[in-house]
């Protein structure tokens, strides 16, 4: 088994592109190795070492990896992005892109994470002590499909377009969501233990969205189709009596997205 932890040296300024941070990329090298490691910072390369003090102990593979950020990195971009195996702890919030195109691993952070989160993440578990910024497991800007796979779990609120273009996987936010969740979903579960805005579902074509609080703006492209009781939903339970829709009918003639919303 082995840690290695990454120690922020100070406030950084210019956001940091850190692609780099990923048991794939650490694992199995020196402390000075990964110091070593190239970053983006506007347009200069610079090192690793240059933003972070780097102590290692043990030794593994990128399974047996541990990465530790012991402190606040939210002017640090792609942490873990494309990982496929191995844990990254973030002791503090996190920047842009946490968790992006991961396929495997697990990501904890302890705090809040900015926009992109898990953004067309394919698998692994991504789980968000704080709160979440926009686009969620979304897709990227000019693509349509969004996370196919692996959770992600957010204990507080999340801001607009969580879930756009989602196609599989799992997103539970247990605060309240914004602007157009779920839009263009077309596969997987995204369970809002709280409220959401306007937009819920739009232009939804597949999957299902179950949310437990109140939806300041309903689109008239959902309609009834009937109630249920506790629903089982993946390897989810969840209480109460729900009304049933099928939406979103304003884009499809036979949509089949499922919106679950919980009466009282």
């Amino acid at each position: 088994m082995a840690e290695i932890v990454l120690k922020p040296k100070g406030e950084i300024g210019i956001t940091v592109e850190a692609e780099v941070i990923r048991p794939e990329m650490l694992a199995a090298k020196k402390k000075d190795e990964i110091e070593r490691l190239q970053v983006w910072q506007g347009s200069e390369v610079l090192p690793l070492g240059d933003f972070f003090d780097v102590e290692t102990t043990g030794d593994g593979s990128s399974e047996e990896t541990t990465i530790v950020i012991d402190g606040d990195v939210p002017r640090v971009k792609y942490i873990g992005k494309g990982m496929r195996s191995g844990r990254i702890e973030i002791r503090g919030s996190a920047g842009m892109h946490v968790g992006a195109e991961m396929a495997g691993g697990s990501i904890s952070v302890h705090g809040d994470a900015l926009s992109w989160a898990g953004m067309e993440m394919k698998g692994g578990l991504l789980q968000i002590y704080g709160n979440a910024g926009d686009h969620v497991g979304s897709a990227y800007r000019g693509s349509w499909r969004g996370m196919t796979g692996g959770r992600i779990l957010i204990e507080g609120n999340a801001k607009s377009q969580v879930g756009g273009g989602m196609a599989g996987g799992q997103i539970v936010v247990g605060g309240s969501v914004e602007n157009f969740c779920a839009i263009r979903q077309n596969g997987g579960l995204i369970l809002i233990r709280g409220d959401a805005l306007r937009g819920l579902g739009a232009e939804m074509t597949g999957g299902t969205v179950a949310i437990m609080g109140s939806i300041r703006q309903f689109l008239p492209g959902f309609v009834e189709v009937g109630r249920e009781e506790s629903l089982k939903l993946g390897d989810l339970q969840i209480e109460g009596r729900f009304v049933k829709f099928s939406g979103d009918f304003a884009i499809h003639r036979n949509p089949k997205g499922l919106l679950y919303w919980r009466e009282g």
